[in-house]
């Protein structure tokens, strides 16, 4: 019998779909809002890579699975994620920018996953990792696009914590921020024990941080739906 914590990722790609959905849907509410769509696509993403990992654990291991998993998990990371805070906090020539330069260098990293060689004498049955990648410098795009990742994301979370903690009136979204900044960190622990072949600490630190996140956006969802809600009220008594 496989143990109950091989079937996280399926769990966590289930959740993974459902939050996108929700974070699209306000999105479409809304009208506007570039950081919506990028966090969209960014936990699209995030369950496409979870989705992989399933299909490992579960099934064995697949090249072409592989090859997903390393581009839209251990590539990728959480970069859309962390574009999405570019957008909130960065001026938008800014934030368009450095989308630019992101997807050029995914686009560049991703050809060259795609490209390269596997070494199948390194191949784990029902485990994903790098290390069989015949070209090993292409790991070396992951640190760069996941420390970018970190830095805004888990930065961004933590600016905007840091901001919001003064006043009664947006205490929710400094405790909103404080619940994305350690969801976003835990998947890059988890990831770190992958390292030592401790693959389930990565499914584990994953649904944990994907909770957390959604979590924090429901705190700060909370706070700017009462806005509107009071603006609301003001300007019908207004009218009155």
């Amino acid at each position: 019998m496989r143990h109950p914590v091989l079937y996280i990722p399926v769990l966590t790609t289930v959740l993974s779909l459902a939050f996108s959905w929700v974070l699209l849907q306000r999105y479409r509410e809304k009208g506007h809002g570039a950081h919506l769509l990028c966090w969209a696509i960014g936990v699209f993403l995030y369950g496409v890579g979870t989705f992989t990992e399933a299909s490992t654990t579960l099934f064995g291991w697949n090249e072409p699975i592989f090859r997903l998993w390393y581009i839209s998990g251990a590539l990728l990371g959480g970069a859309p994620l962390a574009q999405g805070t570019v957008y909130l906090l960065l001026r938008r020539r800014t934030a368009n920018r450095l989308t630019i330069a992101l997807i050029t260098v995914i686009v560049v990293a991703s050809v060259c996953v795609l490209m390269s060689p596997i070494d199948y004498s390194l191949v784990e049955p029902y485990r994903p990792t790098g290390r069989v990648l015949a070209w090993s410098w292409v790991r070396a795009f992951s640190p760069f696009i996941n420390t970018y990742a970190l830095f805004f994301l888990v930065g961004g979370a933590v600016l905007s914590a840091y901001r919001f903690r003064r006043s009664k009136l947006t205490y929710d979204r400094f405790i909103g921020n404080v619940y994305i900044a350690v969801g976003a960190l835990l998947p890059g622990i988890g990831g770190a024990f992958t390292r030592f072949g401790l693959t389930e600490v990565l499914y584990v630190t994953e649904i944990m941080g994907l909770s957390l996140i959604y979590v924090g956006f429901r705190y700060n969802v909370r706070v700017l739906d009462a806005r509107v809600q009071r603006k609301a009220a003001e300007m019908a008594v207004e009218r009155q």
